[in-house]
């Protein structure tokens, strides 16, 4: 036997596991401790690590002989200050990455009980966020150090008066979701426990959504914020909303279930008057009881609702005026997710299940299957369909150990063409169709290659996803039944999608989603469910756990597509834009999985026997959609052409990642404006004022992000943009620092000014806006996918593609300008443009040196230094 102690109770376990990697060991029965993570399996990532006699160890690596008569701690067993810091301060997104970040922290803590800034960097080094968390833990961290409470590192600042709200009237029409979906009990339900269920098709991706649309629900119907539970995404439980995507969900779902919760509180209210013979407006709600004038038997919601709540919410009854709000906008809100991630079960990847299974995936996605030494011995279950193969085994690193010796017992064979240089050249560009916007619309109109004054052209590399967690999904399929749990952010969609590979009625296929590790796009997540269900249909009635590889999801994700971006002006005599042309070229952002998709979105259905091919590429042609999102810059200016010119023979596989179009557009933009300064002899920030004029909530955005810096002093630069030029506006003053031998760029400080409309919950919204300046700074300055001769994706892990650390993220400060009259705006994306323009424009003020390709590593610097 195998004894150790673990959060300080005994082990023992066969004396098989000894070289087993203690992570699969603790997860696996009869430990199944599920906080660590299998993120990487290579010392690279951290989600796995575990104090061993109080020394941080990556589980992933250690055997679990090393521990033998050792003391093992993990996250759940970690009830400490540190771990209750981070949790008070919400101070994850996705959450993956907390356990690990957990352990890292209390080490340290335990040999320094204070201290500084530079040793919380340097002990958080090991460990990765790909959610952009970096800064909200560090000043959590850091308030523990000095026996604070921790700092938001924000404010909020009201934009109009308290007081009557009669001034702003609601709109007449009803929320889309709910004219789709108009019975009320699909939204708001009273059981009988007091509790309230409150139902969304959206999911939580680490945007802290369910937390959001729980305080709208609380408010509108005036209960507590702890009664409320919101149940998210699971097919014909759930509305069908579609896919969480685009900073939509607050703007959707909040508004269907604001909109539900003021019907099932004029309902019941009614039915006390009726039963009373009290006047409505005399009847008055706290916490779900109803009290009045002469009410003397306790009533409250859940009692009246055993009545039943069938009706149909067929219009608009009046919501709640925001003088009268007591949640919403308050500070405070515990995200209801963060504990359970930080210490038991909470993601698809930790699904109980009898078997696990792994893919054995080609070469690339050009490789088909050529044969397979059967003569191997495969003691576990071993699944080949065409070039889809996988294994599978109860024990996981079993599987882990099969899949290798299946791989290399696999010879495959390269089809059709290689497809040549992965970029966006001259020749790609010649060919590519060009769609000119006429209202925002992309048409099949004429264009012109456009003849301006000054010109300039940005670029942006194929960007990954880079989930930290590699994608998992479970699946059992039950004769006529499959069901799934996955972390898709469109199980609605999955379904349909899944139901036609497998050839059955999408009645018949239950989809649940459980989060998964967070990415913002479009991941792994729908391949992987797919994956999952084709095990599944081969061992009939047993739950099979599939899980991607580290090496798998570098090379099989979606990629963000890169982007080339041609701009043009003219100045008048006063140094004014008086013509701006804007062409962007690039592959598709969008191919999800759909049902009304000419193809199959989904990896395996190209590899099976009775292949499946995929979507042929074509443009988007709906406003602010892919490749032009953002195009149309948020200035005034008298003559803009913006012209989308789509490429379809993208080489590789790309979809939707955080923020589309808008980043790469924003980026060049917002570079384009401070060289059209320069040129102009204007300050940067005068230049954009003397253009923002027609629209003052920008100009209030601008100027407040300028306040909460102290202004462009130093090596600062600016960036500004409004989300899709409808939803969050958002302005980022980023600091930089060159080191003047290495040319290595880095942020140390960085502020954020955005008006989102009506702010929900204070908390959630900064997190959003913050985690998307932080990753922007990643793509900016570390992030470029690399390619083989062949075109293939070469990168296989974090050392191939790294991704920023927590010794090299900014400070973040933020300020947000509440507008509690008007509807909420989606914000999730908001800052990546502004983040990557401000940074360019912050490393020539530091240089004077215009990188217009990114990422902005010492080599692009010392090559543009070169060329000037």
């Amino acid at each position: 036997m195998i004894r150790f102690r673990l959060n300080d109770r005994p082990v023992g376990l066969p004396a098989e596991a000894a070289e087993t990697p203690l992570v699969y060991t603790l997860r696996s029965p009869p430990v199944a401790d599920m906080t660590p993570k299998v993120g990487c399996g290579r010392e690279q990532c951290g989600a796995c690590r575990v104090l061993v006699d109080g020394v941080p160890a990556h589980a992933c690596t250690l055997p679990t002989s090393a521990v033998e008569d050792r003391h093992v701690k993990t996250a759940a067993g970690l009830d400490t200050p540190v771990r209750r810091a981070l949790i008070e301060a919400n101070a994850t997104q996705c959450g993956f990455c907390l356990p690990g970040i957990v352990v890292a922290a209390e080490a340290l803590f335990r040999q320094r009980p204070h201290p500084e800034p530079e040793a919380i960097a340097r002990a958080l080094e090991p460990q990765l966020c790909r959610c952009g968390s970096h800064p909200r833990v560090v000043r959590a961290l850091m308030a523990l150090a000095r026996g604070e409470s921790s700092d938001s590192g924000a404010m909020v600042r009201s934009q109009t008066p308290t007081g009557d709200d009669a001034a702003h009237p609601q709109t007449e029409a009803l929320p889309p979701a709910l004219v789709a979906t108009p019975s009320l009990v699909s939204w708001i339900r009273f059981p009988e426990d007091g509790r309230v269920l409150a139902f969304t098709g959206k999911v939580e991706i680490g945007q802290g959504l369910l937390t959001a649309l729980a305080v709208i629900v609380a408010e509108e119907l005036d209960v507590a914020l702890e009664r409320v539970s919101v149940v998210s995404a699971h097919t014909g439980h759930t509305p069908d909303e579609g896919v969480t995507a685009g900073s939509m969900s607050i703007e959707t779902s909040g508004a269907a279930l604001r909109q539900a919760s003021a019907w099932a509180r004029k309902l019941l209210l009614e039915r006390t008057s009726e039963r009373l013979g009290v006047p409505h407006r005399d009847l008055a709600v706290r916490n779900g009881e109803i009290t009045g004038p002469g009410v003397n038997e306790p009533l409250d919601y859940w009692t009246l609702a055993r009545e039943g709540l069938d009706v149909e919410i067929d219009h608009r009854v009046p919501e709640k005026p925001p003088h009268a709000y007591a949640l919403i906008g308050q500070e405070g809100h515990r995200r209801s997710d963060v504990l359970g991630k930080a210490t038991v079960a909470a993601f698809v990847h930790d699904a109980t299940a009898e078997l696990h299974a792994r893919p054995v995936r080609p070469p690339s996605l050009h490789h088909r299957l050529q044969g397979l030494d059967t003569t191997v011995a495969i003691p576990g279950v071993l699944i080949v369909d065409g070039s889809f193969v996988a294994v599978a085994d109860p024990d996981e690193y079993e599987t882990v150990r099969l899949a290798e010796r299946v791989a290399g017992a696999a010879r495959w064979r390269r089809v059709g063409d290689v497809p040549g240089t992965p970029r966006i050249d001259v020749a790609r560009r010649q060919a590519a169709e060009a769609l000119p916007l006429r209202d925002g619309v992309p048409t099949k109109s004429e264009w012109s290659p456009p003849v301006t004054q000054h010109r300039s052209h940005y670029t942006r590399p194929y960007l990954m996803h880079g989930s930290l967690g590699p994608s998992a999904a479970m699946a059992c399929w039950t004769g006529e039944r499959l069901y799934i749990e996955c972390a898709s952010q469109g199980v609605a969609p999955l379904r349909h999608v899944l139901a036609r590979v497998l050839g059955m009625d999408a009645a018949s296929v239950d989809v649940r989603h459980v989060p998964g590790a967070g990415c913002y796009g479009h991941n792994g997540a729908d391949d992987v469910a797919l994956d999952a269900a084709l095990v599944a249909r081969a061992v009939p009635g047993r739950k099979v756990l599939m899980k991607w590889s580290r090496e798998d999801e570098h090379r099989f994700e979606p990629l963000g597509p890169p982007m080339h971006v041609e701009l043009g002006a003219d100045l008048d005599a006063d140094g004014r834009v008086v013509t701006w042309t804007h062409d962007v070229y690039g592959f598709t952002h969008v191919a999800r999985p759909h049902p009304r998709a000419p193809g199959v979105d989904v990896l395996a259905a190209r590899w099976l026997e009775e292949p499946l091919a995929p979507s042929p590429p074509r443009p988007a042609l709906a406003p602010e959609v892919g490749i032009h999102r953002n195009a149309m810059p948020i200035y005034g200016f008298p003559d803009t052409r913006v012209t989308k010119h789509f490429i379809r023979d993208a080489p590789v596989r790309t979809s939707a990642l955080r923020g589309l179009g808008a980043q790469g557009n924003v980026f060049a933009i917002e570079s384009f404006m401070d060289e059209l300064a320069l040129a102009a002899g204007v300050p940067p920030d005068d230049f954009r004022r003397q253009h923002l004029g027609h629209d003052p909530r920008a100009l209030a955005v601008l100027d407040a992000a300028l306040e909460l810096s102290g202004g462009l002093n130093g090596p600062c630069g600016i960036g500004i943009a409004r989300y899709k030029n409808r939803q969050c506006c958002a302005a980022v003053v980023v600091e930089v620092s060159v080191d003047e031998d290495t040319a290595e760029v880095r942020v140390p400080r960085l502020w954020i000014a955005a008006d989102a409309g009506r702010v929900i919950d204070p908390d959630g919204l900064r997190n959003q806006l913050e985690g998307g300046a932080v990753q922007a700074v990643s793509w900016c300055l570390l992030e470029a996918v690399g390619f083989d001769a062949e075109g293939v994706v070469a990168d296989r892990d974090w050392d191939d593609y790294p991704i920023l650390r927590f010794g090299a993220a900014p400070e973040v400060r933020t300020i947000l300008l509440d507008h509690p009259q008007d509807e909420a705006l989606g914000a999730g994306e908001a800052t990546v443009g502004p983040t990557s323009g401000a940074l360019a424009n912050a490393v020539f003020a530091a240089t004077g040196l215009r990188v217009r390709d990114l990422p902005m590593t010492p080599e692009r610097l010392r090559r543009v230094a070169a060329e000037m």
